[in-house]
C-alpha cells in the first residue's frame, strides 16, 4: 500500500464510527499507512469531546450513525463553523451515495475530502495525499492571513482565480470569504458571481445572498435564497442565511419556519437547535423552543458551542411551569459553566438571572425586586446590552404578573424601549420578552415608533439642505437615550456631507466618542451565535490565524442596528 507523505508516521488520527468491525479496518488500514497514534471512539458526542480538547492531524467519520440522531456531518457542520478544526486537520466523511452531494459540501467548506463506500485503503491514502497538498499549495494564502496581511491574502486569491491555478476555485472561495468578513461587499459579491460564471456552484450563490445580507439588501437575500432553496433544498446553510434575512426583515414566523427546516436536515447540530430553540422561545412558541433548547443543552451542555442564554430561557419555563427541581438544576448548571470559563463576566451575569428567577420561585420576593432595580439602574451603562434587557424585561414581566410591579417600571421599560428599539425585529423581541405584561409590550412598540419619528424630524433638515441639523438632532437624542440607530445615522450623514458643515470636527468627535462608547458599529454576532470566531453559514473556515474584530459579548445585543 502507497505511503503518504509530509510525515504521517509523526501524525496523530481520529477514528470516529459507530461499526467495531469498520472502525477496525479504519483503524488498520491508518497504521499501514504509518499514521503513527490512531485514537478511536464510536459516537458523535465523545468525538465531539475529544475534538474540543486535542488536535488531531487527521480525522475519518462515517455520516451515518445507526443508534443516534447525530450525523458526521452535523459534527463537522457544528466543528466548522465554530472554528474548531485547525487548519492543518483533514477531515474525511466516509457517505453512501444517497448522501453524497450534501458530504461534499460540508467536506469542501473545510477544504477537505469525502469519500464514497465501499472504499479501499489506496483510496483513503490518495483523498487524505490530495487534501494535505491542497493545503499545502494555498499554504501562502494562509500565511498571509496568519500574518494579517488580509488585502495581500485576497490578492493572491484572486490572481489564483484569474489564472486558473491549481485549487482556483477554492481559492476564490476563500477570497470572497476575505472580502466579505472585511466589509467589502460589493467585491465579495462580484467574485462569487464570476465563479457562478465559471463553475455554477451552491456555495457561490449562497456568497452572493451572504454579501446582499451583509450590504443592507435583506430583500434581495431573501429573492436570492429563494432561487437556491428551489435547485437545492437539502442546503442546510441556505436555510440558516434565509432565516437571519427574514429576522432582519422583521418577519419572526417565516424566520422561525426557515430554521425549523435547517434543525429537520440537521437534527443534532447544537448551533441550529439554539437558533431555532431561541427564536421560537421569543416569538412566542414556548413549548417548542423549550424542546429545542433542551435538545440542544442534554447535548451540548459541555461544548463550546454551547450558549447560556439557553439555560436562561429554561429557567423562565421552568418558573412559569412551578419546576423547582428544574430550575435549581439550572442554576447548577450555569454555576458550572461561570466555574469553567476563563472569561466569567457574561456567565456571572446570566447566573445572577438565573438566581433572581430562583429567588422569585421560592417566593423570595424582595430579593428578587431588589435585583432587577439593580440591573434597572445600569440600562445606560455602556456594558448594558440587549440580551440584558431581554431578561430584565421577563424578570419585570413575571414581577407585574404577581402584583410586585417594581417603582417607575413604566420608566425603565420606555427606557429599554429609546435604547434598543433600533429596527422592527428588535422591537418584536423585546416585547416578546415582556411575557405576560401587555402595556409593556405597548410600550415598547411605541418607543420604536418614538425612534422612527426622530430619524423622520431629523433627515426632513438634509433634505431642506441643512445636514448639520440632522446631525445636531440625531446626537442630541442618541446621546439621551443611547441608541445605536440613531448614533449610526449621525455618523452616516455626517461622513456624506461633511465637506459642507462647519462643525465638522466637534460633532465628528461627539460621533466617534459614542461609536466608541457604545461598540454600534461592533460586529454582528446573532441569534444562536455567540461564539467568537465562528463562521457564518455558507462560509468556510479559515485558520485560526484569522482574528476578526471582536463581537461585543452577549446574544442578542449585536443583531443589525439599522
Amino acid at each position: 500500500m502507497p505511503s503518504a507523505p509530509n510525515q504521517l508516521h509523526d501524525a496523530h488520527a481520529l477514528v470516529i464510527e459507530g461499526n467495531l468491525q469498520s472502525r477496525s479496518i479504519l483503524v488498520s488500514q491508518l497504521r499501514e499507512l504509518g499514521v503513527g497514534t490512531v485514537v478511536q471512539c464510536s459516537r458523535v458526542a465523545e468525538a465531539r469531546r475529544k475534538l474540543e480538547m486535542q488536535r488531531f492531524d487527521v480525522v475519518i467519520c462515517e455520516q451515518t450513525f445507526e443508534r443516534e440522531s447525530g450525523s458526521g456531518q452535523d459534527l463537522l457542520d457544528d466543528l466548522r463553523r465554530n472554528q474548531l478544526l485547525p487548519f492543518h486537520t483533514v477531515f474525511v466523511m466516509l457517505t453512501a451515495e444517497a448522501s453524497y452531494a450534501r458530504v461534499a459540501e460540508a467536506a469542501e467548506s473545510a477544504l477537505d475530502a469525502y469519500l464514497l463506500k465501499p472504499h479501499t485503503g489506496a483510496r483513503l491514502a490518495d483523498r487524505i495525499v490530495q487534501a494535505r497538498m491542497r493545503k499545502q499549495s494555498l499554504q501562502d494564502i494562509f500565511s498571509a492571513i496568519d500574518a494579517q496581511e488580509f488585502e495581500r491574502a485576497a490578492g493572491l486569491c484572486q490572481a489564483r482565480f484569474e489564472s486558473r491555478e491549481s485549487y482556483w476555485l477554492y481559492a476564490a472561495r476563500i477570497g470572497a470569504e476575505l472580502l466579505l468578513r472585511g466589509g467589502r461587499f460589493d467585491e465579495a459579491q462580484t467574485l462569487y458571481q464570476a465563479v457562478i460564471e465559471a463553475k455554477t456552484l451552491p456555495w457561490a450563490r449562497l456568497g452572493v445572498a451572504r454579501a446582499q445580507l451583509e450590504g443592507g439588501q435583506p430583500a434581495k437575500a431573501v429573492t436570492t435564497l429563494e432561487s437556491l432553496i428551489r435547485d437545492d433544498d437539502a442546503y442546510a446553510d441556505a436555510y440558516d442565511v434565509m432565516g437571519r434575512a427574514q429576522f432582519e426583515l422583521g418577519n419572526l414566523q417565516s424566520a422561525l419556519s426557515t430554521y425549523q427546516m435547517a434543525t429537520r436536515l440537521t437534527p443534532s447540530s447544537i448551533s441550529r437547535l439554539l437558533k431555532h430553540g431561541m427564536l421560537a422561545y421569543y416569538s412566542g412558541e414556548r413549548a417548542e423552543g423549550v424542546e429545542m433548547l433542551d435538545r440542544a443543552t442534554r447535548l451540548g451542555l459541555d461544548s463550546k458551542m454551547f450558549d447560556a442564554q439557553a439555560l436562561v430561557l429554561l429557567a423562565f419555563a421552568r418558573l412559569d411551569n412551578n419546576d423547582s427541581r428544574g430550575l435549581q438544576r439550572t442554576v447548577e448548571q450555569l454555576t458550572r459553566l461561570r466555574d469553567r470559563s476563563h472569561q466569567p463576566a457574561r456567565p456571572h451575569r446570566l447566573l445572577a438571572v438565573v438566581e433572581s428567577v430562583l429567588a422569585l420561585q421560592q417566593q423570595q420576593t424582595s430579593r428578587a425586586v431588589e435585583d432587577v432595580r439593580r440591573v434597572a439602574d445600569s440600562i445606560l451603562s455602556p456594558d448594558f446590552d440587549f440580551e440584558s434587557a431581554c431578561n430584565l424585561l421577563a424578570i419585570m414581566g413575571r414581577l407585574a404578573a404577581r402584583s410586585l410591579p417594581i417603582n417607575d417600571a413604566s420608566g425603565v421599560v420606555d427606557a429599554l424601549a429609546l435604547r434598543f428599539c433600533t429596527s422592527r425585529a428588535m422591537t418584536e423581541l423585546l416585547a416578546c420578552a415582556a411575557n405576560g405584561a401587555a402595556d409593556y409590550a405597548d410600550r415598547i412598540r411605541a418607543g420604536h415608533a418614538q425612534i422612527l419619528r426622530v430619524t423622520q424630524d431629523a433627515m426632513t433638515h438634509s433634505l431642506k439642505g441643512d445636514p448639520q441639523t440632522t446631525v445636531q438632532q440625531l446626537l442630541e437624542v442618541g446621546e439621551r437615550t443611547c441608541n445605536a440607530k440613531l448614533i449610526e445615522s449621525a455618523h452616516q450623514v455626517l461622513q456624506r456631507y461633511s465637506e459642507r458643515m462647519s462643525g465638522f470636527p466637534v460633532l465628528n468627535e461627539r460621533v466617534e466618542a459614542l461609536r466608541a462608547l457604545f461598540r454600534t458599529n461592533a460586529p454582528i454576532t446573532r441569534l444562536g451565535e455567540h461564539t467568537t470566531g465562528q463562521v457564518p453559514p455558507g462560509g468556510v473556515s479559515l485558520p485560526t490565524g484569522f482574528r476578526p474584530p471582536q463581537p461585543t459579548e452577549g446574544l442578542l445585543d449585536t443583531l443589525q442596528p439599522v
